[in-house]
């Protein structure tokens, strides 16, 4: 991306800031090509001091952006394209939307014209540029596609995904955010409880979580093969793994993963 396509992200809340940290700390945008929009412009001023531009308001962010980062809740979604579709220029404007559960087709029945629509699902890992982030359009869409994957590239890892996964995705990458961090803060309580003092359990235990996820990554295996090089018979780890299938682990993650994606698909109802 070159630096004089100034971004807006319309939304500043958690994702919105992510989003903007993550992109001045990788270098792919200066901070001051960056514009921030909220309704309470108290609740970002904290990020003027930081050298992010801030406003209120939706159309001039628009107009003085080609990348519009749509980040606001669906709730949300109908009352701001109200407010800037008759800015939108189809000839300068690139949309990337990641509002969860509102379609490429919903988004463009909205705006009313055929602007490149992309809609991306980054999860807020995203602000230290470690997002799994899944990107998708229409295929005539591709080069604005294209443009997404490079700059989220730069922002952790980026797919490239059929859009009917991408509710499943939002389950997965965006919500599984939060259940991993769930996992560790449990595996940093039992640590509290066999003896480390507080802090020492939680820096061990998200060490450790990082470690096991870095071999995945880097070896390529199933974690079952990486399972079976800690496991030894009638040893510790596989006691506590089997207490811990006994309790519902494996089968607890799974349900609230398809339950997420259930609800998912129920927060923008706007056909």
């Amino acid at each position: 991306m070159n630096s004089e396509d100034r971004i807006a992200i319309l939304g500043g809340g958690n994702i919105g800031f992510a989003i903007a940290k993550g992109l001045s700390e990788s270098g792919t945008i200066k901070k001051n090509e960056i514009l921030i929009t909220r309704r309470n412009k108290q609740a970002i001023a904290e990020v003027r001091k930081d050298g992010f531009n801030i406003s209120t308001n939706n159309k001039e962010a628009v107009q003085k952006s080609k990348v519009v980062i749509i980040a606001v809740t669906p709730q949300q979604l109908n009352l701001l394209i109200d407010e800037i579709k008759n800015i939108v220029n189809p000839r300068k404007h690139i949309i990337f939307s990641i509002v969860s559960g509102v379609s490429i087709r919903q988004v463009k029945k909205l705006l009313g014209k055929n602007v490149p629509v992309v809609r991306v699902m980054p999860n807020t890992a995203i602000a230290i540029r470690e997002s799994m982030t899944c990107v998708c359009s229409d295929e005539k869409d591709k080069r604005a596609r294209d443009l997404a994957v490079d700059l989220f590239n730069n922002l952790g890892e980026s797919v490239i995904i059929k859009e009917d996964l991408m509710i499943p995705a939002t389950a997965l990458c965006a919500c599984g955010t939060a259940f991993f961090l769930r996992a560790i803060r449990a595996a940093s309580q039992g640590g509290i409880e066999i003896g480390f003092h507080a802090e020492d359990a939680l820096f061990m235990a998200a060490q450790t979580a990082l470690g096991a996820a870095a071999l995945l990554l880097k070896n390529k295996n199933h974690p079952e093969r990486e399972v079976d090089k800690v496991t030894t018979p009638m040893g510790c780890t596989i006691a506590g793994l089997n207490q811990m299938e006994h309790s519902g682990f494996s089968s607890s993650l799974i349900k609230g993963i398809t339950v997420s994606a259930e609800k998912a698909r129920t927060l923008y109802s706007n056909n």
